[in-house]
């Protein structure tokens, strides 16, 4: 019971203290369940932030999904996507109710132009972190930079393609690789 108070705990203070959605939540969700607790490692951070974008739903929420399953099983993951998404939508409910008007106040246009600055430099560091933790081989290296510079080319010229679809070509091209290379192997014959 113990691990299910601390897991909705925890994930309700990053709901509530984290705006500007899923990518701002990865550093908060990477510094209290990797660094903190050690409910995962990094690697398993970095596969499910890669996993938590390919899939349906807020990345965030799908993150905090697999840390509950992977803690205490279908009510872990129960438990912490609750923990994540029940403060933000509190306070938007609460907003709704009393505010009509509520970023037309001056105080509280001035506080979230602040707060997507700070959201700007959480999504930055949360990047900077796996880029610095992230396998020193030449494969992924090149999938990142490709995918940057493509993806830097498509907002810069404005162009109509979908990122889906640059994941889907992604996707293929390592199952290719995989399937020429074979299971890469590391001591004691485990499969990375």
């Amino acid at each position: 019971m113990g691990i299910l108070i601390e897991l909705f705990l925890i994930f309700a203070k990053i709901g509530l203290f984290t705006f500007g959605g899923g990518y701002a939540m990865i550093s908060l969700i990477e510094n209290n369940c990797v660094e903190k607790k050690k409910w995962i490692t990094h690697d398993e951070m970095m596969n499910i932030t890669v996993i938590a974008e390919s899939t349906p739903g807020p990345i965030a929420i799908n993150c905090a999904t697999y840390v509950g399953y992977k803690k205490a099983g279908i009510i872990g993951a129960i438990i912490s996507t609750l923990g994540i998404v029940l403060p933000s939508f509190a306070v938007i409910y609460l907003i709704s109710m009393f505010l009509d008007n509520f970023l037309e106040i001056t105080l509280i246009a001035n506080a979230f132009r602040g707060i997507k600055i700070a959201v700007g430099f959480l999504i930055l560091d949360a990047a900077i972190t796996m880029i610095k933790k992230m396998p020193k081989k030449i494969l992924p290296k090149t999938f990142m930079i490709c995918s940057f510079v493509t993806m830097l080319i498509i907002n810069i010229f404005s162009l109509d393609f979908s990122s889906i679809v640059l994941m889907l070509i992604a996707g293929v091209i390592s199952l290719v690789i995989f399937m020429v290379k074979g299971t890469p192997k590391t001591d004691g014959g485990m499969k990375k």
